[in-house]
């Protein structure tokens, strides 16, 4: 009898607790998937889910595509949302159609005047359609290590990441960024950058936190850092 009555205690216990855990929604960026959260350690009283990316329709918007991949988050429980790069400017969408208990963005834009000029320009001069989505892909091979050497220290993950990438998926979402409309953001978004961040220069942004040293690819290859960083910023409740 009173062992039943410890397991019953124990289950409902348990049940209770995951009712209360707060869910984080992890959005990688676009050259990478769940594999770019790998270093980064949360919290055991989180649950941790990963956004799949799906391949979006050609033409569609940051807007439209943010929407598609809000439908993987229940929003009958508390939440918060992450994003890298890309994952960051999807995040930042979803602030306006969504009520999380925080969004976090690292090393990404929260509007078009934060993105690089050169992505800026190709609006109105879009060289990227000279391309086919495989010669896109091979760029993104050749130009990684180049932009951001520190992402060495995790070659043989940046490599398989971007194998696993769609060369179409690419090509499509360079289209999303460029044609990326949104000129203001909320100004409780917490943005972490890095100051040696060559894909979208630190210059460019409106930041909260920065991290030393910290490159584009800092999500994977700083994760010591940025968990630290990232349990502070998640002591600090919702206001």
């Amino acid at each position: 009898m009173k062992l039943t009555l410890l397991f019953s205690i124990l289950f409902y216990t348990n049940v209770f607790s995951q009712k209360m855990a707060t869910n984080i929604y992890l959005i990688p960026g676009q050259g990478s998937d769940q594999r770019i959260y790998n270093n980064i350690e949360f919290d055991e009283k989180y649950v941790i889910h990963h956004i799949k990316y799906m391949l979006p329709e050609k033409g569609t918007s940051m807007k439209e595509y943010a929407e598609a991949l809000a439908s993987q988050i229940d929003t009958t429980e508390k939440f918060i949302i992450i994003g890298v790069s890309l994952g960051g400017m999807l995040a930042t969408e979803m602030s306006h159609f969504l009520n999380p208990e925080k969004i976090i963005i690292i090393s990404s834009a929260k509007n078009r005047k934060e993105l690089p000029h050169s992505y800026r320009m190709q609006k109105y001069f879009p060289l990227y359609k000279l391309f086919p989505p495989k010669v896109i892909k091979t760029g993104a091979k050749i130009m990684q290590p180049i932009y951001e050497p520190d992402r060495n220290n995790e070659k043989e993950t940046c490599v398989a990441m971007l194998n696993d990438k769609n060369p179409f998926f690419l090509k499509r979402t360079i289209q999303m960024i460029i044609k990326w409309d949104a000129t203001q953001s909320p100004e409780e978004i917490v943005h972490i950058h890095g100051d040696k961040d060559h894909t979208i220069p630190i210059r460019n942004v409106e930041y909260t936190h920065s991290i030393e040293k910290g490159s584009h690819m800092m999500a994977l290859t700083r994760g010591e850092d940025l968990s630290e960083l990232l349990k502070s910023i998640l002591l600090v409740e919702k206001k």
